[in-house]
């Protein structure tokens, strides 16, 4: 199981259907880290005033960290999820000043 706080990303096997799609329609998968992860949360509740918990902002880090390789082109990123206690959302983003 992957250690991190994206708690939606501790898995530690896909499911038959998910594995079957995932094989047929995706090119490549990105990581991000969980320092990448924070920095995503505190962007996105700073400029676009929206609480998103880490799993939900996956792809929105990813993307962020490749910014120079996609310049120039149109991508759509998901965000999801306001789904974390308001204490932990703090300690977060308290960490990435200390």
């Amino acid at each position: 199981t992957p250690k991190t706080i994206a708690d939606g990303a501790q898995t530690q096997h896909l499911g038959q259907h998910n594995f079957a799609i995932i094989r047929h329609l995706v090119k490549d998968i990105l990581t991000a880290s969980d320092d990448q992860l924070v920095d995503a949360m505190y962007f996105l509740a700073e400029r676009m005033k929206t609480i998103v918990e880490p799993t939900g902002c996956l792809g929105f880090a990813a993307a962020k960290a490749m910014r120079e390789q996609l310049k120039g082109q149109r991508i759509g990123i998901i965000l999801s999820g306001g789904n974390i206690d308001i204490k932990q959302y703090a300690h977060l983003l308290e960490n990435k000043f200390h």
